[in-house]
């Protein structure tokens, strides 16, 4: 058998793979390739792996333990009747709804970066088609991407806004993690900054300031009851009861409010609070 010298080739090609594996090895560090420990710091979860059960509210009774079943539309001084549906409402028949006395909607369009509502054009342009005045939501996701990078695909993906009277300002549904971590694995002060991220996105997209969903218990939570958004960002709230209760620091009123998961029809249920011509208002910016 022959005797490998320092200058053969079997030692030349262990010598470079060793010496390729340590360059890939400090770059990996440095850039974060996936495998390295330098993804670590910048490692995402995975993509949502059952959107279309993942819906405004869809995690609120689950976690807060409220009632979601049927209610009684609460009798309000001045408000406006409304639903919003998702996929798992599939084709909705908006001239019952409509005859029903519902105005407004808002429609489920996007999901992370990676999910669009596969019924968003029968609910959204249906809704439209009627008469009511409608809005699209995003479900976030703040542990697979950015704010900024979930607010570009809701905007490229039925999110958008035009001054018809017709469109509502985008909203953000931010609620219990459907997947995990409660609060997405991020810091308090880390989903504020996310949010903030998403907000300005959409604002620099649409001109518009977008509507915040989302339940005081979870606030509480998961962003330490920040006050950043209450004088800026319109307020859905969730509360499954006989009133709106109480509300997350910074807003001294809500704008919309859930207040049955389950209505007399489909869609969860939700007032307006304001008459008709401030719906409007909001939908003209």
């Amino acid at each position: 058998m022959p005797v490998l010298r320092s200058g053969s080739p079997h030692r030349s090609v262990r010598s470079r793979a060793t010496v390729a594996g340590t360059l890939l090895a400090t770059v990996s560090l440095l850039v974060g390739l996936p495998g390295t420990a330098g993804a670590a710091a910048t490692a995402r979860a995975p993509e949502p792996r059952h959107p279309e059960l993942d819906w405004a509210g869809s995690q609120i009774a689950k976690h807060e333990g409220t009632n979601g079943g049927a209610l009684r539309s609460p009798s309000l001084a001045a408000a406006v009747e409304g639903v919003d549906v998702s996929s798992h409402n599939g084709n909705v028949a908006w001239s019952t709804l409509w005859n029903s006395g519902v105005k407004f909607a808002y429609v489920k369009a996007t999901e992370s970066t990676s999910y669009t509502n596969p019924s968003f054009a029968q609910q959204y342009n249906g809704s439209y088609n009627i008469g009511m005045i409608r809005g699209a939501y995003h479900f976030a996701t703040p542990d697979t991407s950015s704010g900024a990078a979930q607010a570009n695909y809701f905007v490229d993906h039925g999110g958008g806004w035009s001054k018809d009277g017709k469109t509502l300002p985008g909203a953000l549904d931010m609620e219990y993690n459907p997947y995990g971590a409660t609060c997405y694995g991020l810091s308090a002060a880390g989903l504020v900054n996310w949010m903030k991220d998403w907000f300005a996105t959409y604002k620099a997209r649409t001109g518009r300031d977008a509507v915040v969903y989302t339940s005081t218990g979870w606030w509480k939570q998961c962003t330490g009851n920040s006050g950043a958004f209450g004088s800026i960002n319109p307020l859905w709230i969730p509360r499954y009861g006989s009133s709106v209760g109480e509300l997350p620091a910074g807003w001294g009123f809500h704008t919309i409010w859930q207040y049955t998961s389950t209505g007399p029809t489909v869609g969860d249920h939700n007032k307006f609070n304001g008459a008709y011509d401030r719906l409007q208002a909001l939908a003209n910016g």
